[in-house]
């Protein structure tokens, strides 16, 4: 055995390593050192322990000074070892976090990793770190738009009002079209989905025509009621108001949420609505078709029915229309709104107040630069 090196187990420290040496589901690289320290212990010379574990002298040597170091422990883990390549300093990602923020130097609209990492020179897998740390995304763009209704509170108040305390003896309509859904047909058939694969489709596909489903979702019971047109102008919504009008009970009163589109304050849907005055129309605030309930039944649709589905004729696409309507009343959930008012509100005026420093920041750096060049001039 080496000089200065002499193992000495007790009774507990044996078992514990006879018990790991002979277990199957311990590494193998720990059952090894299990097996060189027991035969250490046992004064089994350094030649011999190599040619009965297969390991090299200086390894030998390691793990019995590893146990008489750190005890059994030290045994199960490896020590930590440097990394070969040095670590980025805090200024290259406070650079790259910089420069992230900042419009690309190429006709590019976003920084890609490659672009970054030619830029600050480093590799684009320190570039993706650094942005997972700091919750960086350039290739992500959010879409937003802020009403400008000068009446918007007083309309998100009264929306609200109807779809958390709904008048007595009355029916809480969500009234809208999506308009121009096409039937559309892949070229070609694709195989399914099987296990290893993704279920394949054609790139392109053969439109046989478009068709407009009109709804009302009823707030209270979450049924829906619809009708397909071949267009979306007043005289299509005139008609399906009717069909609504058909189905509601006679002694209830209907409020219907409807937004701004002018279809729906069309002059001839004005005398429709003074002649059945047991109507009123509430209209969303401008830019907010969010509010509207029915657009999640119509994302619904979109998702579950229409993005991947194959229709070889316009009557496939209504039929599949009506059949959706039909499942979603044979077990109907109603709607329940969560976001108070006070909320949306507080939400829409530090929207406002992002855009308006943003925009002054960009006013004074345009007056900046004209300076400079006044300046220069």
């Amino acid at each position: 055995m080496r000089p200065g090196i002499s193992i000495t187990l007790k009774p507990a420290m044996r078992r514990r390593l006879a018990v790991l040496a002979r277990d199957r589901n311990a590494a193998h690289k720990q059952v090894w050192r299990a097996e060189i320290v027991l035969l250490s212990a046992a004064g089994i010379g350094t030649n011999e322990i190599m040619r009965r574990t297969g390991k090299s002298k200086t390894c030998v040597w390691r793990w019995q000074e590893r146990l008489m170091q750190e005890g059994y422990e030290g045994l199960l883990r490896d020590k930590t070892r440097p990394s070969r390549i040095p670590a980025l300093g805090t200024n290259v990602a406070e650079r790259v976090v910089a420069l992230s923020q900042t419009d690309p130097p190429a006709e590019a609209t976003q920084w890609t990793a490659v672009m970054m990492a030619k830029a600050v020179d480093i590799s684009a897998s320190s570039v993706h770190r650094i942005w997972r740390e700091h919750g960086l995304q350039p290739h992500r763009v959010k879409q937003f738009k802020l009403s400008t209704d000068p009446r918007f509170v007083a309309k998100l108040r009264d929306i609200v009002g109807l779809y958390v305390d709904p008048p007595a003896h009355a029916v809480v309509l969500s009234v809208d079209e999506k308009s121009k859904i096409p039937a559309l047909d892949r070229s070609q058939p694709g195989p399914p989905m099987k296990p290893g694969r993704a279920g394949t489709m054609t790139h392109d596909d053969k439109r046989h025509g478009t068709t407009t489903p009109f709804a009302a979702l009823n707030v209270l019971d979450g049924t829906v009621i619809g009708r397909n047109m071949q267009r979306h102008r007043h005289q299509e919504f005139i008609r399906f108001l009717n069909t609504v009008e058909a189905q509601v009970p006679r002694r209830k009163t209907i409020h219907a949420i409807v937004d701004n589109y002018a279809t729906h304050k069309h002059p001839k849907v004005q005398q429709w609505l003074a002649r059945h005055p047991r109507w009123t129309f509430h209209f969303t605030p401008t830019s907010v078709s969010w509010l509207n309930a029915v657009e999640g039944f119509f994302a619904k649709l979109s998702r579950r029915r229409l993005k991947r589905g194959v229709f070889r004729s316009l009557t496939d696409l209504q039929a599949a229309i009506n059949r959706f309507v039909a499942e979603t009343n044979n077990d109907p959930k109603p709607f329940v709104w969560t976001a108070g008012p006070k909320k949306i509100i507080a939400a829409v005026r530090r929207g406002y107040q992002v855009l308006d420093s943003f925009h002054e920041d960009e006013g004074s750096c345009a007056q900046n630069k004209s300076q400079d060049g006044r300046r220069s001039g």
